[in-house]
Formats: structure tokens, C-alpha cells, sequence
């Protein structure tokens, strides 16, 4: 074989699948056909099903579903090079990359330009998204009994390890606490996001944030696996332990970001996971020239969930992501993760 040949993996392309096909005890690599591209070929979703030996509950993995967010992408790799089917009770459903289009373009968004993780679930006959995101809840998610749905933060910002869950749903907070995060964000997937449109299904279903984009950050990473296997562990599908980790999560009942109200270089002070009080000066911005234009102080108590790295400010850009800790009244419904805008808006996953 010449060296300059392209190495390719023959894998089946389907439209649907059932899952009572797959051998028990196998590793099945799939390619499920989503929609067709520019020049009348198919745009294919990389699956692979872990068939277990006995009966259980079918788990989802997703990654991906912003195409820059890749550390989710390689937890679940290493989720399917730990899980042996052989020994496996249920199924999992493993989807690396959610988004293709997004992930080829190395973007957030679709390639028309809308969030994917904002239009769920999409429509049968839609917009080139909203019909990417129909046949993904069709294809995919009608399958599941539970989701972890893992994500990074956005280009120009970092993220702790931290989970969305609607804590007082049961499934969904043991699940949350079995990720052994740093932080935990009590409240409901909004309109239009994987995780919402999982839980209106019945698929109970966590957010997890596992760092930052376009990188793989190998202790995140790492972090990321054992949560995923803790969660497998607790629903008896594999032997493992559950791994234990040192302290408590901090538990946050809302969040926001803060904006800034001025152009120019942006630099912000405080650490991830850093407690900050009122007052403090937690960014500022300067023009070019280096001369101070504004600071920016926490206007209450809270934990960084997630900050801004990028220097280069325009008006309304994000400085940081305040977690506010609080307790959670079991009687009292979740509340909604916020307003959704085009981006990253205050809480959504």
C-alpha cells in the first residue's frame, strides 16, 4: 500500500437500528446516516454499541454536540476501551461527536449556523439543524434509559468540573454526585438543549462540563471517565467500584455571567473554583495603551464556575460565570437554566 494512502475503517452505514440485533457480548461500529450533504452524499454519525451478556438498562454517551468541545470525545473513547461487553449488564449507546458538521469545521455551531445543543428537538421538517437534531432524538435518544451529555466550555473561556442536573429529581442527582464534581448546578436542561429534550422523554439525563475546548486535558479527562464508570457502576451494569473522591461539590442553586460594559483588553483575576465576596475586583479592563478604563467587582458572594481567558474584549463580553451556593428545597421544582441567546447564555448547558 502506498504511504500516502488515506486508511479507511469499514463500517456499516444504517438509517435505524434495533438493538436486539447486535450479538450479546459485542462491540458493534456503526455509522447512522443523518442527513445528505451538498453533492447527494451523507452526512453519518460515528456509534458504537457495547451490547452486554445481560439484561439492563441502555446508557447514552454523547460528546461533541458543539463541535470545538472535544475532551467529552475522549472520555467516551476511553469509557469503551475500559468496558468489556462480555461482562456487561445492558447497553451503552456511545456518540463521540453529536455535532459532525460542527466538529469537521472545528466550530460550536452547525453548519447553518445555529447552536445544535438550541433547537433540540428539532423538527421533522425543519431547517438543516432542526432536522439534524429530529433525527438524532429519532435515531438515538429514543433508544435510552439514561444520558450523560458531555461538554467542555466555549472558545475564550475555561471551565471547572462541574455538572447540570435538576437536583431534585433523584435519578439525575445521583447521577450529578456520582461524577464527583467540583461543582454542581441545581436546575432544568432550557428549551431547546439535549438534556431538556432528553428529560421531556423520560431519559434521565446530567450535563457534564469537563473543561475546556479544542484540547484534550488529560486529568479532566480523566476525571470525566471515572464519573461516567461511577454512574455504570451504580446501575450494576459493570463489576467496578465506584471511585471515591476527597470532598464534597459545592452546590450552586443558580448562576450568571457577568459582561462587560466597555471595550478593550480584558484580564481577569480570580482562579476556577475560587470563592469570591462582594466587592471584589475580579477583572478590569485597559485600552490598548495599557491605561485602566474600568474594573469589575463580584456584585455578591459565589464560586468561579467558568471565566474568560481571551483578551481581546468588545463590549458585552463575558468576564465570569458566578455560581451562587444555596440549599435545594426537594419540594420545590428546579428552576429553568435561563434565558437561551444565539451563544452561551446564563446557565445553559
Amino acid at each position: 500500500m502506498n504511504a500516502s494512502t488515506h486508511r479507511q475503517h469499514h463500517v456499516k452505514i444504517v438509517e435505524s437500528f434495533d438493538l436486539a440485533q447486535f450479538e450479546l457480548g459485542s462491540t458493534t461500529k456503526l455509522r447512522v446516516s443523518m442527513v445528505g450533504n451538498g453533492i447527494g452524499g451523507l452526512i453519518s454519525l460515528p456509534v458504537v454499541i457495547l451490547r452486554g451478556v445481560e439484561p439492563g438498562p441502555v446508557m447514552g454517551l454523547t460528546a461533541a454536540i458543539h463541535g470545538n468541545e472535544l475532551n467529552g470525545m475522549r472520555v467516551i473513547q476511553k469509557v469503551i476501551a475500559h468496558v468489556k461487553p462480555t461482562r456487561l449488564k445492558g447497553t451503552v449507546i456511545c456518540v463521540p461527536v453529536v455535532n459532525v458538521p460542527g466538529y469537521l469545521n472545528n466550530t460550536r455551531h452547525f453548519n447553518d449556523g445555529y447552536d445544535l445543543n438550541r433547537v433540540m428537538p428539532g423538527k421533522r421538517n425543519g431547517t438543516n439543524s432542526q432536522v439534524y437534531a429530529h433525527r438524532f432524538m429519532t435515531r438515538i435518544v429514543a433508544h435510552l434509559d439514561y444520558m450523560i451529555d458531555l461538554h467542555t466550555a466555549s472558545f475564550g473561556r475555561i471551565n471547572t468540573l462541574y455538572v447540570r442536573a435538576d437536583m431534585t429529581n433523584p435519578d439525575s442527582a445521583w447521577m450529578a454526585l456520582c461524577q464527583q464534581p467540583q461543582i454542581v448546578l441545581h436546575n432544568t436542561g432550557a428549551d431547546g438543549t439535549l438534556r431538556g429534550a432528553a428529560m421531556d422523554r423520560g431519559v434521565k439525563s446530567i450535563t457534564v462540563e469537563v473543561g475546556n475546548p479544542n484540547a484534550f486535558q488529560s486529568e479532566m479527562v480523566d476525571d470525566g471517565t471515572t464519573g461516567v464508570l461511577n454512574v455504570l457502576s451504580r446501575l450494576k451494569m459493570i463489576e467496578d467500584d465506584e471511585q471515591q473522591h476527597p470532598g464534597e461539590p459545592v452546590v450552586c442553586v443558580s448562576s450568571y455571567w457577568m459582561y462587560t460594559e466597555v471595550g478593550g483588553v480584558l484580564e481577569v483575576y480570580p482562579q476556577l473554583a475560587a470563592r469570591i465576596r462582594t466587592g471584589e475586583v475580579v477583572a478590569c479592563v485597559r485600552d490598548i495603551y495599557g491605561d485602566l478604563i474600568e474594573e469589575y467587582r463580584a456584585p455578591e458572594d459565589g464560586i468561579i464556575i467558568g471565566r474568560a481567558t481571551h483578551p481581546v474584549n468588545q463590549t458585552g463580553s463575558r468576564v465570569i460565570h458566578l455560581g451562587i451556593e444555596g440549599t435545594i428545597d426537594p419540594t420545590r421544582p428546579a428552576p429553568a437554566a435561563g434565558p437561551v441567546d444565539p451563544d452561551v447564555p446564563n446557565g445553559v448547558d
